[in-house]
Formats: structure tokens, C-alpha cells, sequence
């Protein structure tokens, strides 16, 4: 099998958040898909390790924000080469609290997407999120 393949699948870029509590929490995700139109539904692959993981089983909620493609490196390393354990990735960041309580980024956001998980999938490294949309808007 040529692994190789793999690479030449399209993806997007995404801060993916939710919240634990008082507590919130978000990462880079490049696995986001709507996964039905009735009701609107998507999907999105969080690594089992994450905090983002954990908050998101905790809470079954999370955002997804829509990155632009001029997005700058320091947003993107903010919230993709670090974990929330051991800084606030928040910090000097625009965001507000969603409608389902997770924090959904502003800063170079194009859309936003907030869900309410109905099912999680066990897939190996990751585990797959599937919900619901509350609410969503283009910014």
C-alpha cells in the first residue's frame, strides 16, 4: 500500500473547542465533515490524548471555527503545538462563548460551526465525534 495516498486527501483547518465547566479548551483540527443535511449533522476526528478530548466527552459539546487560508503560523502553532494543559491557549485570543457553551475563536475565522455530540466513535489513535448542529453562522 502506497501511504502516500493518503497525503493527497483535501482537508480544511480548524480551531476545534470545547469546554469542561468554568474550564475551556481548543486545538487545530484538520478533520471536519458534514456528515448528513437532515438533520444537519458533521463529524471531527479528535486525538484520544487531547484535552480537547477529554472536554468534549465531559461536555458532549464543541465549535468548530472555520480558519481563512491567510491564517497566521502563531495562531495555528497556538492552538496545534501545545497542549491547554500547560498554557491557556486563549490567551490575548478573541473568542465568545457559544450557544452550547464552548468557546467559538473570532480572530481569522470564516464560519463557525457548533454541535452537540450524539454519538462517539472509537477509530484507533482518535476518536470520532458525531452531532448534531445547534447553531452556525458565516462571519
Amino acid at each position: 500500500m502506497n501511504r502516500k495516498a493518503l497525503h493527497l486527501i483535501s482537508y480544511g483547518l480548524y480551531v476545534v473547542t470545547s469546554t469542561d465547566g468554568e474550564a475551556i479548551n481548543g486545538q487545530i483540527v484538520n478533520t471536519v465533515m458534514q456528515v448528513a443535511s437532515k438533520p444537519p449533522m458533521v463529524a471531527v476526528a479528535i486525538n484520544k490524548e487531547n484535552l480537547t478530548c477529554e472536554y468534549i466527552r465531559k461536555s458532549r459539546v464543541f465549535a468548530a471555527s472555520v480558519l481563512g487560508t491567510d491564517t497566521p503560523m502563531e495562531v495555528i502553532g497556538r492552538f496545534g503545538f501545545r497542549s491547554g494543559r500547560d498554557i491557556d491557549k486563549f490567551e490575548s485570543v478573541r473568542y465568545r462563548i457559544g450557544t452550547t457553551g464552548a468557546p467559538v475563536v473570532l480572530d481569522h475565522t470564516l464560519a463557525y460551526i457548533e454541535v452537540a455530540v450524539a454519538q462517539e466513535v472509537d477509530v484507533g489513535t482518535h476518536v470520532l465525534f458525531i452531532g448534531e448542529v445547534v447553531d452556525a453562522d458565516i462571519l
